[in-house]
C-alpha cells in the first residue's frame, strides 16, 4: 500500500510539473527523495510518525506529503511540517466557559497567513431550528494576497452542558457568500494549548464563520428496493419498516425530538382541556424525498408510555376510588405535520404493543409524527393545539433576568438571562464570584435559542455607551451557554435625585426573536424598529453618588449625615432581636420593615442596612438635623449603648463632634 501510494503521487507530480522549466529539476529531486523513502522502515514528517507497515492509507500519505510533492500549491517555503497555531480573540463584558481560542492545523506557512477573530455578535444568526450553540463564533480570514491551499483543519473548543443519545455536535460553517454547511468533527476530545477538553476538529475547504452547534442526531440511511427495517440508534425503540418497493433508491434523514413529561404536565396545568391525555411519544422528524411518494405502507413504531395508574398495587383503594370506573378503554391517536400544519390521522389504525410501544402504518409522507395516548376521545382541534404547544415547549425555555453587582464595583452591573429551572444554582455561582450587592429578578420569560434581549436604561441612569436612548446593549440567549453582560453605568443628571443618597433608574428589557433579525454588514440588525414592541420586564437600579466639589450637597452628604459605610458597619453588629427593637425605636412603619426583610432575603446585615437607609430617607433635609445623635439614642433604647458610643466616635472622626441636643 505504501509503495502504491508513493507511485501515484510521483506520477501526479510528474504530470503537473512537466514542461515548467526550472521546476522540473526541483520535482526530480523531490521524487528522488520519495524513492529513497521506500526502503526506510520508519520516517517522520512534521509531528506525525509513520511506521514501516502496510496499514497507511493513501489519504494519510497524501495529506502529509502533498505540499512537498506539489510546492506550487503551498504558500511560503516548501516544507512538510504541520503546525498548530493558536489564534485568540477577546470579548469584553461577558463570562463564558469556552476559551477565546481557535486552533489551525495546516502546512507550514498556511497558519501564519490566517487571522482569527471572535464574532459572537453573530451568534443569534448561527443557529436554526433545534440547534443550540455550544462554542464561540470564530471568523477566520486570509491576509491580503495570501494563497491558501485546502483542506485546512480547524479546531474549535466547545462546552456542552447537556448531552445525550438524542443530540450530537457538528461544526457549522458559513462562508463569505453566507452559504451554510455542516462538517462532522473528526474528534471531539483532545489536548490543545496545553489543556485537555472538548475540541471539535474538522477539515474544511472554505473560510468564514465557524461555530460548534448541538443538534438533533441525524441518521442518514438509504432505503433499497428490497426494503428495510431499521431501529434508530438515538432511540432503539423507534423502528421504521419499509416494505420492498416502498421507494426507489433514495436517502432519508430521520430525527427524534424528545418531549419531557414536564411539557405535558405544564400544558395540563394551563387548562382542563388536555386532562384526558395520558402520555405522548417523542416527536419524530422524517425527511423523505419530496419528489417521491410512498408506494407501499411504512410501518412506524414509537414509544408511548402506558397509563401509570394501571400499574398501582391493589392496596391503593382510596386513589382507585377517585379514578373513572373503566380505565381499560384507552384511545390511541396519531398526528402528522406537513407544511407546518398538524392534523389528526383518523384513517390510521394504531396498534398497542408490549412495553409501552405503539405501531401504525402510513401511506403518505409527513414531516413530523406524534402519537398520543388518551383516556377518552379528544376533539381533533384540541389534539392539534396540544401538538403545537408541545413543539413550542421543546423549543422554548423559561428564563429569569437578574441584575447583580459586586461591592467593589458599584458603577457596574451584571445583567444575566438564566434558565429558571437552574436559577438557584446559577445565583450561587454568581455569589461565589463576588456578586450579590444588588438583587433584582424578573418574572419568567419564554425565550428560544438565538433570541436576544435588548437593554435600555431609563430614569437618571444610563450606560456609558448609550446614545439618545437607543438600546445598544444586547444579551443573546443560548441555553447551553451563560448569557451574561457587564454594563458600566453613569448618571444622566449629576444633580438629580437630590433627596436620595443614590441615583435612581430603571433597566428595561425588550425581547427580539431570531426571526426578527437579519444579517446586515457584520452584525444582526432588527428588520423593523417597530417590531420592538413592549418591554418584557423592568428592573429598578440605583447608583451611588460621588461627591462633586462646588455643587450643592445632597442630604446624605451633609456634615452630620450618616454615610453608607457607617451604616454598613452598624448593620453587621446587630442581632435579629436588636434589629426588631431598633425598628420600634426609629418609629418605622411595619410595611417598611416588611419590605426591607423581603428585599434582603435571608441576610440579616442586609435587612438591617435596608432598615437604616429607609429611616435615613425619611428624615428632614435640613442640615442642622442631628441624625447621628438621634440614631445613637435609639441604639441606647434598644439595649446597645456600646454601639451608640462607638457610632458617635466614628462619626466624630469623619465630621467632627456632633451636637448632643
Amino acid at each position: 500500500m505504501r509503495v502504491h501510494a508513493c507511485k501515484r503521487l510521483i506520477t501526479k507530480c510528474t504530470c503537473q510539473m512537466s514542461g515548467q522549466g526550472p521546476d522540473w529539476s526541483k520535482s526530480q529531486r523531490i521524487i528522488g527523495q520519495i524513492r529513497r523513502v521506500w526502503e526506510k522502515p520508519i520516517w517522520k514528517c512534521g509531528h506525525s510518525h509513520f511506521f514501516g507497515n502496510d496499514n497507511i492509507s493513501l489519504n494519510e500519505f497524501q495529506d502529509e506529503y502533498e505540499n512537498i510533492i506539489c510546492p506550487s500549491r503551498a504558500p511560503g517555503p516548501v516544507s512538510g511540517v504541520n503546525l498548530i497555531s493558536r489564534l485568540t480573540g477577546k470579548r469584553e463584558g461577558t463570562h463564558c466557559d469556552v476559551p477565546d481560542a481557535c486552533f489551525i492545523r495546516a502546512p507550514e506557512g498556511v497558519a501564519e497567513a490566517l487571522r482569527c477573530e471572535v464574532a459572537d455578535a453573530l451568534s443569534c444568526l448561527m443557529v436554526t431550528g433545534s440547534e443550540e450553540l455550544v462554542s464561540r463564533v470564530i471568523r477566520v480570514k486570509v491576509h491580503d494576497g495570501a494563497n491558501i491551499r485546502f483542506p485546512v483543519t480547524i479546531v474549535v473548543p466547545f462546552c456542552t452542558r447537556y448531552r445525550g443519545n438524542y443530540r450530537d455536535v457538528a461544526v457549522k460553517v458559513v462562508d463569505g457568500e453566507r452559504r451554510t454547511s455542516y462538517v462532522a468533527p473528526v474528534t471531539t476530545e483532545g489536548t490543545y494549548g496545553g489543556q485537555r477538553g472538548s475540541f471539535a476538529e474538522a477539515k474544511v475547504y472554505s473560510l468564514g464563520l465557524f461555530a460548534v452547534v448541538s443538534c438533533l442526531k441525524k441518521e442518514n440511511f438509504t432505503v433499497p428496493t428490497r426494503g428495510l427495517s431499521l431501529k434508530l440508534t438515538a432511540d432503539p425503540r423507534v423502528c421504521l419498516s419499509y416494505l420492498p418497493g416502498s421507494f426507489s433508491l433514495s436517502p432519508h434523514l430521520p430525527q427524534i425530538q424528545p418531549l419531557d413529561a414536564g411539557f405535558l404536565a405544564a400544558a395540563k396545568c394551563r387548562g382542563d382541556a388536555y386532562h384526558p391525555v395520558v402520555s405522548t411519544s417523542p416527536l419524530l422528524h422524517l425527511a423523505h424525498p419530496s419528489s417521491q411518494h410512498l408506494r407501499r405502507p411504512l410501518t412506524v413504531t414509537l414509544p408511548c408510555a402506558p397509563n401509570p395508574e394501571k400499574k398501582r398495587p391493589s392496596g391503593f383503594n382510596d386513589l382507585a376510588s377517585r379514578q373513572p370506573p373503566d380505565m381499560s378503554n384507552e384511545v390511541l391517536s396519531v398526528l402528522g405535520s406537513r407544511d407546518q400544519q398538524w392534523r389528526v390521522l383518523d384513517e390510521v389504525v394504531v396498534r398497542n404493543q408490549q412495553n409501552g410501544l405503539v405501531s401504525f402504518e402510513l401511506t403518505e409522507n409527513f414531516d413530523r409524527l406524534l402519537a398520543v395516548r388518551l383516556l377518552s376521545p379528544l376533539r381533533p382541534c384540541r389534539l392539534a393545539s396540544l401538538a403545537e404547544e408541545l413543539e413550542e415547549s421543546a423549543r422554548c425555555h423559561a428564563v429569569t433576568v437578574v441584575l447583580q453587582r459586586r461591592r467593589d464595583e458599584p458603577r457596574a452591573v451584571l445583567a444575566a438571562a438564566l434558565p429558571s429551572r437552574e436559577l438557584g444554582w446559577e445565583l450561587s455561582r454568581l455569589r461565589a464570584r463576588g456578586y450579590g450587592g444588588l438583587s433584582e429578578a424578573s418574572s419568567e420569560i419564554s425565550m428560544c435559542e438565538g433570541d436576544q434581549l435588548l437593554l435600555r436604561f431609563g430614569g437618571n441612569i444610563a450606560s456609558e455607551g448609550d446614545r439618545r436612548g437607543v438600546p445598544l446593549e444586547r444579551i443573546p440567549f443560548h441555553y447551553q451557554q451563560r448569557s451574561h453582560l457587564v454594563v458600566r453605568l453613569t448618571e444622566v443628571d449629576p444633580f438629580g435625585n437630590h433627596s436620595s443618597p443614590h441615583y435612581k433608574g430603571t433597566a428595561v428589557f425588550y425581547k427580539v426573536t431570531r426571526g426578527q433579525l437579519e444579517w446586515r454588514g457584520d452584525g444582526p440588525v432588527l428588520m423593523d424598529p417597530k417590531l420592538l414592541g413592549d418591554p418584557v420586564c423592568k428592573l429598578s437600579l440605583t447608583l451611588p453618588k460621588v461627591l462633586i466639589s462646588g455643587a450643592p450637597l445632597p442630604p446624605s452628604s451633609l456634615p452630620d449625615s450618616l454615610s453608607d459605610s457607617l451604616l454598613l458597619w452598624l448593620s453587621g453588629e446587630l442581632s435579629e432581636e436588636e434589629v426588631a427593637l431598633l425598628v420600634l425605636s426609629l418609629r418605622l412603619r411595619r410595611s417598611a420593615a416588611q419590605l426591607a426583610k423581603l428585599r434582603s432575603g435571608d441576610s440579616l446585615p442586609a435587612q438591617a442596612f435596608h432598615v437604616l437607609t429607609t429611616w435615613r430617607r425619611g428624615l428632614p433635609a435640613a442640615g442642622h438635623h442631628p441624625r447621628a445623635s438621634q440614631l445613637a439614642r435609639c441604639l441606647a433604647k434598644s439595649g446597645r449603648p456600646d454601639l451608640a458610643r462607638e457610632l458617635l466616635l466614628r462619626q466624630a472622626a469623619h465630621t467632627g463632634p456632633p451636637s448632643l441636643t
